[in-house]
């Protein structure tokens, strides 16, 4: 028997992550313009709606936008009704956003329906203790992502 090479087990680990990272950001890309939104709309959308409500500024830190970045994303959701402005009543300079979670989902959900099926069916070919072991890998390989992200910020 041949012993396992770590540099063969790194280089099939890297292509096959990055087939399903590219994989992913096309498919997200695509449904972004049937949704009539940008690619980055989509995905900054879908960093605000677990929100309940939200400031430019959170956003702003949340995505790594500039504030004016931030105010073209919020015009351009508020325009399509996937979200609101709401001013504070002690403060009317300060502006909270509050996803519109019905209108996004009604945008959406159509999109991801076949996925989501697909999704169940593949997740349903493996055992618990499996999909214990790929979440976990997805949650350490996020968290590895963004420190990486805030490294390089801060340089």
């Amino acid at each position: 028997m041949s012993k396992i090479n770590n540099q063969d087990i790194l280089s099939r680990f890297q292509n096959a992550s990055r087939k399903y990272s590219d994989a992913s950001s096309f498919m997200h890309a695509a449904i972004a313009q049937k949704a009539g939104l940008s690619g980055t709309d989509h995905k900054y959308l879908g960093l605000i709606l677990p929100y309940e409500s939200i400031t430019a500024g959170e956003i702003s830190k949340l995505t790594g936008l500039s504030t004016g970045a931030v105010t073209g994303l919020i015009d351009r959701l508020e325009k399509m009704k996937l979200l609101e402005r709401h001013f504070t009543k002690e403060d009317r300079r300060k502006v909270i956003i509050v996803p519109n979670v019905e209108n996004s989902m009604k945008l959406l959900k159509p999109f991801f329906d076949e996925l989501q099926q697909k999704t169940m069916a593949l997740l349903a070919a493996f055992s618990e203790e499996q999909i214990k072991t790929i979440e976990s890998y997805f949650i350490k390989a996020t968290a590895i992502m963004e420190e990486t992200k805030d490294n390089l910020n801060k340089k």
